[in-house]
């Protein structure tokens, strides 16, 4: 009797759950199991071009809609497309074809001048557009779900657009000084295209920068103003190499500068007078290897910080 007092009583405790392989407790592992993934997740860069390419005709569309917006409050309408980049270059001619003379070294000196204004604006803004890519389209970049470097290649590709209408302003200027076409003009389509895809490059490069930084969109005009007096739109690389002993750094700087290439590659397929000895013989190797470098290296570093577009 005594022992049974003694002894304690038994409770029983309840079966413990045998843990289940079929539910992990990492929650990754149990996002994979059901198909769920990480909304806005960077995808794989081959995976990222085919977004891209799924997407051409709104890239297309958005940047035509953006070109006939641009101008649609003027009264003069798309007439400023060309009416701009002209009045650009008439002031130039001005200041640095009368008041400094500059012309005197240089022969067609008004369609070499209209030539280097229209292309050195073709980068010049599409770098300013590529700047505000992303920071001036936050509503639409949290709205929607899409490759966010559509809208940097929109923004090039609508500056293209405007170039091909400056392009016709620049054939009449060209024949109304005497220059007569020749089959050297169909030059004209490598040319834009070695450009279109250096500009991209570097729109994809500013646009990534200008989602973090804004206000590097207050400071490129300077930049690229600075930009433009070394690149030889006004005056000739060629005839300042000749005359003045530059050290060899700095002529090997002017020459290579990309901006200069493709000026030079224009004039020499749109002017006569712009003869082959005045280019250096690695000149469209210096083209294909600033649109390589900066369309390839700058799709990829536009690519690297994809899922983090709008959520600063």
């Amino acid at each position: 009797m005594s022992q049974a007092l003694d002894t304690p009583p038994r409770t029983a405790h309840p079966a413990e759950p045998n843990p289940s392989p079929a539910d992990p407790a990492d929650p990754a592992e149990l996002a994979a199991l059901h198909g769920l993934t990480v909304s806005g997740a960077r995808p794989s860069l081959p995976a990222y071009v085919r977004q891209l390419w799924q997407r051409r005709h709104f890239i297309t569309a958005f940047a035509t809609a953006k070109l006939t917006a641009q101008y649609s409050q003027a009264k003069l309408g798309q007439v400023w497309q060309v009416m701009t980049p002209l009045l650009n270059a008439a002031v130039y001619y001005f200041i640095f074809g009368v008041l400094m003379n500059t012309k005197h070294d240089v022969e067609d000196y008004v369609p070499f001048l209209v030539t280097g204004v229209f292309v050195f604006t073709f980068t010049q803004q599409s770098v300013m557009a590529g700047t505000r890519a992303i920071s001036g389209s936050l509503g639409l970049v949290r709205a929607l779900h899409f490759p966010r470097a559509s809208l940097p290649i929109s923004y090039c590709l609508q500056q293209l657009q405007q170039l091909l209408f400056s392009m016709c302003a620049l054939f009449v200027i060209l024949l109304c000084f005497g220059v007569p076409p020749t089959a050297s003009w169909l030059l004209v389509l490598p040319v834009l295209a070695l450009q279109f895809t250096f500009n991209t490059g570097l729109a994809l490069v500013m646009a990534r920068l200008g989602s973090k930084t804004p206000d590097i969109a207050q400071l490129m005009p300077f930049v690229l103003r600075t930009w433009m007096y070394v690149s030889g739109v006004m005056w000739s690389i060629d005839a300042v190499l000749k005359d003045q002993h530059l050290p060899h750094v700095v002529q090997v700087l002017l020459e290579s500068n990309p901006a200069a290439v493709y000026i030079d590659l224009m004039r020499f397929a749109l002017i006569d007078s712009f003869r082959y000895d005045q280019l250096p013989h690695h000149v469209w190797a210096w083209a294909l290897g600033w649109a390589l470098l900066a369309g390839i290296g700058g799709f990829i570093y536009f690519w690297k910080a994809e899922e983090t577009y709008g959520r600063g």
